[in-house]
């Protein structure tokens, strides 16, 4: 393959998305060199995580390497725009629910009788054979819905969101998943398909690998919850001149850790002598770190941990991430030049390829910047294209 390719190249997307798990999922198949076409409203530069240029920092990231397209697809002309502009598509990725894809003609069923070759990707709340298939979803509502609020009030008696947009940016990953399997089965039968994937149930598969525990078996043979992440003294560690996370985790790992705080003997103590015993006992085990922690700065925690292989590091507030050495060594946020808006702090794709690219082919576009260009690829007149 050419190094300059992205395993995706040749293929096309229209991305019909909004917000940020769509858009998320798109700049990752785009960022693999596929050919994203955004459809955006007229009223896009308002969008929600637009702001008034429709170019916000998570634009800048979400929209990059494709182009944009404007259409209004409540009219005539913008239907059949949208009609012939997903002849030519591979993929169909939008977070649209049932009933506004069923106004705008473009049901999964419709268009993949018109298209059987078609990869038709809904993304949104919850799957459609549930009694929950026409709510609304945002990323704190599957929060708190799968289970994930809730389990902060297992450690200190009160629900709490994850203040990270986790969800959606969790389920952008098996967005990209489903559309990658679904182009190889293609690849090898000819056959287009439908892929639904829902937050909800998305969700609550991703979280209970962990914490399904006992109540695997049926009847149950243990409570629902790893012990380990439910424990008050499972948080970063006040050392002497900050915080700190210590996370001594194998055998050897807690031999040695105990012989650093003289305590050598915890070794041989039933309550800690292995991995499942160190579960049952999780609460008092990580009170020998909340207690050794002040004893020692965070770059003497930092030097001996490493001396001995026991896994830690010091806890960065997100505005030290820019300083950090590790990442301007791989330069994984370069600034960059956007030719709208001057330079900008661009976050590269984290994954690395021998044979392939995921690099900045091009910015984030203004709303409706490539409309033309597309439709010209089409083979519109530039009349024609006025009417849109």
């Amino acid at each position: 393959m050419n190094p300059a390719q992205g395993a995706l190249t040749g293929v096309r997307v229209v991305d019909l998305t909004t917000i940020l798990m769509g858009p998320m999922a798109s700049r990752m198949l785009a960022d693999h060199g596929a050919d994203v076409i955004r459809i955006e409203a007229p009223t896009a530069s308002k969008d929600i995580v637009g702001g008034a240029s429709g170019l916000s920092a998570i634009v800048l990231d979400t929209h990059r390497n494709k182009r944009s397209v404007v259409l209004d697809l409540k009219t005539d002309v913008g239907a059949a725009a949208m009609a012939e502009l997903i002849a030519t598509a591979d993929v169909l990725v939008t977070n649209m629910r049932s009933a506004a894809l069923d106004r705008l003609g473009l049901s999964a069923e419709r268009l993949r009788a018109q298209h059987p070759e078609l990869i038709h990707c809904v993304a949104n709340g919850y799957g459609a054979d549930g009694p929950y298939a026409d709510r609304a979803a945002y990323d704190d509502a599957i929060q708190a819905i799968s289970g994930l609020a809730a389990l902060p009030t297992r450690i200190s008696g009160e629900p709490a969101y994850v203040p990270s947009v986790i969800v959606d940016k969790t389920c952008a990953l098996f967005v990209v998943q489903a559309v990658m399997a679904a182009l190889l089965h293609r690849h090898n039968t000819g056959e287009g398909q439908t892929i639904r994937v829902p937050m909800f149930e998305t969700m609550v598969s991703f979280l209970l690998i962990e914490h399904l525990r006992g109540a695997a078996l049926v009847p149950p043979q243990g409570e629902l919850g790893y012990k380990r992440l439910l424990n008050p003294n499972r948080r970063p560690y006040q050392a002497a001149n900050g915080w700190v996370a210590l996370l001594p985790y194998s055998d050897a790992n807690w031999r040695d850790f105990f012989t650093l705080i003289g305590h050598a003997d915890l070794a041989d103590d039933p309550r800690f002598s292995n991995h499942g015993a160190r579960i049952e006992n999780a609460v008092e085990l990580y009170q020998f770190l909340v207690d050794a922690a002040p004893k020692r700065t965070v770059d003497e925690w930092m030097t001996i941990c490493e001396q001995h292989s026991i896994p830690a590091s010091p806890v960065l507030d997100i505005a030290e991430l820019f300083d950090d050495e590790h990442l301007n060594a791989v330069d994984l946020m370069p600034i960059v030049e956007h030719p709208h808006l001057g330079d900008y702090r661009s976050i590269r794709h984290p994954v690395s390829y021998d044979t392939m690219s995921t690099e900045l082919r091009h910015h984030a576009p203004i709303p409706g910047e490539h409309t033309a260009e597309v439709f010209r690829e089409l083979g519109w007149s530039d009349d024609r294209i006025g009417d849109l």
